[in-house]
């Protein structure tokens, strides 16, 4: 059936619009590791590969027949990243792990929604990418020492929840030598003054970041009140800290008097920064996206056209771009096979036993 991500939430033609959008530019080739035949594909694969990826509970690799050890002596320059929901090692190392068990454990979770609201969801699986970042970043890391000559590949071992762990800020220094536990605070910034949520009169709501020295006098007098602005107990964030409900009740009267559009066009023209909370439908006819080329379309099947998020980061030399859409199971199947050296006839024999499809 390939990855259960091919069914999830909206289908084109029975496959997810996330998978044709999440594995853009990549091959598949479907291959039962179960078999001996599979393995050993998978083996000469591997044996001119940089990097192999996994993400099997800790072990499953093992069991198939494909671990570090037997990778690593068929190719002392491989990289293995390992992903999974807890790590490699530890007590809990065999328990089952998703995304958002990793958003949970890592912290996140706890710190998101509205204060006496239970803890809420981000809005998007992102333990997941956290995790696939991390695993880049570590990828990246082994390769350089190969490449530059300093040693043989290595295992970079990802987990789900310390990949989330390693974004939450001050959390621990916080609570060790202060005691203080961060929760939910909405769209408010603790410690940070001012910088909040503020609704318009047309019912939008716009960020505004005014926090530090210079743009909060710049974004008190925008909104006529030059009394915060030359406040000596506001000069410094410590003390708009203390004050943060009196400024956020100000910033939010002058934002509730106006449509959305005034609000941004005053405060761009005082440089203090500010946005409208993006909808999709915001994002996708916002010409800076299209600008910097962050709509891109591609074809589905079908010959049916279909808008993705464009490639970032950009590259000066080597920009990236859309090849083709998240491919059916198995559909470079032939094409890998064949770069191997294996004839027709052999790829044949191999999907008649079912170690390929």
């Amino acid at each position: 059936m390939g990855d259960p991500l091919r069914g999830w939430r909206k289908l084109h033609q029975g496959t997810s619009l996330w998978w044709y959008l999440q594995s853009r530019n990549k091959k598949s080739i479907a291959i039962d590791l179960k078999s001996q035949e599979g393995r050993e594909l998978a083996l000469r694969l591997a044996s001119q590969a940089d990097v192999v990826i996994e993400n099997f509970k800790p072990g499953n690799l093992e069991k198939l027949g494909l671990g570090w050890d037997v990778l690593s002596a068929l190719n002392p320059k491989l990289t293995l990243v390992r992903i999974s929901g807890y790590g490699q090692t530890g007590p809990y190392r065999d328990k089952s792990g998703f995304g958002a068990i990793g958003e949970a454990m890592g912290g996140l979770r706890f710190t998101t929604g509205d204060p006496g609201s239970p803890p809420a969801r981000v809005g998007i699986s992102i333990g997941d990418s956290l995790a696939s970042l991390h695993g880049v970043i570590g990828a990246l890391m082994s390769l350089l020492r190969v490449k530059t000559g300093q040693g043989k590949g290595q295992i970079v071992d990802v987990s789900l929840y310390e990949s989330v762990f390693n974004l939450m800020e001050s959390l621990v220094p916080e609570y060790d030598l202060m005691g203080y536990v961060r929760t939910r605070t909405g769209g408010a910034l603790p410690g940070i003054s001012p910088s909040n949520t503020y609704p318009s009169s047309d019912g939008g709501h716009v960020v505004i970041a005014g926090n530090s020295d210079a743009i909060f006098k710049r974004l008190m007098r925008v909104i006529d009140r030059p009394d915060l602005a030359d406040d000596p107990a506001l000069v410094s964030n410590e003390g708009r800290v203390g004050c943060n409900a009196c400024l956020d009740a100000a910033i939010g009267a002058w934002t509730s008097a106006r449509p959305i559009d005034e609000i941004l066009s005053l405060l761009d023209a005082a440089d203090v920064p500010a946005a409208r909370i993006y909808s999709v439908a915001d994002i996708v006819e916002d010409p800076h996206y299209v600008a910097r080329d962050m709509i891109l379309t591609t074809e589905l099947p079908g010959n049916v056209t279909v808008k993705m998020p464009g490639i970032t980061p950009k590259l000066s030399d080597t920009p990236g771009g859309i090849k083709w859409a998240g491919p059916k199971l198995g559909q470079h199947t032939d094409e890998i096979l064949a770069s191997l050296g294996i004839t027709k006839a052999d790829i044949a024999q191999l999907r008649r036993i079912g170690a390929v499809q």
